[in-house]
């Protein structure tokens, strides 16, 4: 089933396995079954020390789970783990084992404050691509705490819940009956809603406090790797502080406007600027959200995670988010309809009527790929002209099953409480209200700067985005800001990573002057 290139591939990377795994499928009349069954023997051939087995269970559809050394481990598959999830499949047997990247004990001994017993489900769809990240983070999740159980379910073998529990957008992570999380996210990300939505052990609750940094970057874009490799070849000790390596750039399908490299995709880069910043030495913290930042003679970054990082100099790079409408109903009915990734969402709306809201080049491009599988497409512009190319409104125009509104505001969006059913607007000239009736609504309006921690401390801009001088000085004495969250014009990755060059030497300079 596998082809030769990836069993020898599989090989390669199953090669220093230690521990014996066993790959337990459940017994099924299945039509689907011999599938599963070749793949994970295909997968038991690159290894002695993965096995195949029958369980005792029998299960109306295909369906595995892992066992190492005997015991059942927390990780299971409703479902054929192919397409983008086969990477999960097999990052769950390299981390069952131990290997692969761990997030650092700090954020272990967070996750395994989570009041169990935990008990996931996360249904995807195997061309989603956000999908991935999310099954690999729960899965490592269950490695780590001790009472944790996390189901990985192909949407195609549960159609039936996924009508009952309304859902309309993945990754959809259920306990019980409750969506915990839907849509993308990074380790840190789902363990803030998991915390949330289960609770936590407070313990002695007293806050983690780090040794001091010489410079502490937070954010691990293109411009925070690049601060920071540049501030570690200064030979300092420098900590990267940030949700993910890559940042938004993780999200990006296709890059071939980073000069001297012609094509590449986010994911690669990304790869990419991990593996050069682990040429040198600097600290990664990972999965953290920056809540507080109090300036001071040494400035103390405080996490979402009750951590303080000390540092005497500070680079802020951390970068932009999608941006939201900010109306009744959007945040009630994201994963029910309320949509932002019209590649991953986009199959659930099939033969269905959305709207996409935003006018500028990514909104028109989502109302093109969406009127491809959608019985009718709605584009809504604030503006009374749209703002994208020429040539993709075009396009878009020529499209029969595909309406334009310009010139109307978005006001509600309107849902039964299991999905959404309509969306409200009103024509900003006459003052008409009027709603459209549909299943879906992609929110394509750009981003916005993540500076909230930084209100107040540095001076920013009414949209929230840091203002530097030339060098990337912010007006505070030794914090600097580089990339999407500053005033920089242009928000490209090549113009990011040298804006984090440019703040970095300019810290140093000042290190030096001082």
């Amino acid at each position: 089933m596998l082809k030769p290139g990836i069993l020898e591939q599989l090989k390669e990377h199953f090669r220093t396995l230690e521990k014996d795994l066993v790959l337990v499928y459940d017994a099924s009349d299945h039509e689907k079954q011999k599938e599963l069954v070749e793949m994970l023997s295909d997968v038991a051939s690159t290894s002695d020390r993965i096995s195949v087995r029958e369980s005792q269970t029998r299960s109306g559809v295909p369906g595995f789970y892992l066992e190492r050394q005997g015991d059942a481990l927390g990780i299971r598959f409703k479902g054929i783990p192919g397409g983008h999830e086969f990477s999960s499949l097999i990052l769950a047997i390299l981390h069952a084992d131990g290997k692969g990247q761990w997030p650092d004990q700090g954020l272990q001994q967070q996750l395994k404050r989570l009041i169990g017993p935990v008990e996931l489900r996360t249904y995807i769809s195997l061309s989603c691509t956000n999908c991935p990240d999310v099954v690999q983070a729960l899965n490592q999740m269950s490695l780590i705490h001790p009472d944790f159980t996390h189901t990985m379910i192909d949407g195609d073998y549960a159609q039936e819940e996924i009508s009952a529990l309304g859902i309309q957008g993945v990754p959809a992570v259920f306990s019980g009956d409750t969506l915990v999380h839907s849509g993308k996210a990074s380790l840190g990300e789902l363990l803030a809603s998991l915390e949330k939505a289960l609770g936590v052990d407070e313990g002695d609750g007293e806050p983690v406090e780090h040794e001091p940094f010489d410079v502490a970057v937070l954010g691990g874009g293109p411009a925070g790797c690049s601060a920071a490799i540049y501030s570690a070849r200064k030979g300092l000790k420098t900590a990267v502080i940030a949700g993910r390596v890559g940042g938004q750039v993780n999200d990006t399908a296709s890059i071939s406007n980073l000069i001297s490299v012609p094509l590449t995709t986010g994911k690669e880069l990304s790869a990419n600027l991990r593996k050069h910043s682990q040429d040198y030495d600097m600290s990664l913290f990972e999965n953290r959200t920056v809540a507080r930042l109090v300036p001071g003679e040494l400035h103390r970054i405080e996490t979402d995670k009750g951590e303080v990082f000390p540092a005497r100099q500070i680079i802020v790079a951390t970068g932009a988010s999608w941006r939201k409408l900010g109306i009744p109903g959007e945040d009630e009915y994201i994963g029910r309809g309320v949509a932002f990734c019209p590649h991953c969402d986009g199959p659930f709306f099939a033969g269905k009527d959305v709207a996409v809201v935003g006018g500028g080049n990514s909104g028109v491009e989502a109302a093109i790929d969406l009127a491809g599988i959608c019985r009718s497409v709605t584009l809504l512009e604030f503006l009374d002209e749209l703002k994208a190319d020429r040539v993709l409104i075009d396009q878009l125009e020529k499209l029969v099953n595909a309406r334009i509104l310009k010139g109307v505001k978005t006001t509600a969006v309107q849902g039964d409480g299991a999905k959404v059913t309509a969306l409200d607007y009103e024509e900003r000239d006459s003052g008409r209200k009027e709603s459209l009736k549909l299943d879906g609504v992609f929110v394509q309006i750009g981003l916005m700067p993540n500076s909230a921690f930084a209100q107040g401390v540095v001076k920013t801009n009414r949209f929230g985005e840091i203002e530097t001088d030339g060098k990337g000085r912010t007006d505070r004495k030794g914090i600097y800001a580089a990339g999407d969250v500053t005033t920089v014009p242009f928000k490209q990755i090549v113009v990011a990573m040298g804006e984090g060059a440019k703040a970095s030497l300019a810290a140093f300079e000042d290190r030096l002057r001082s």
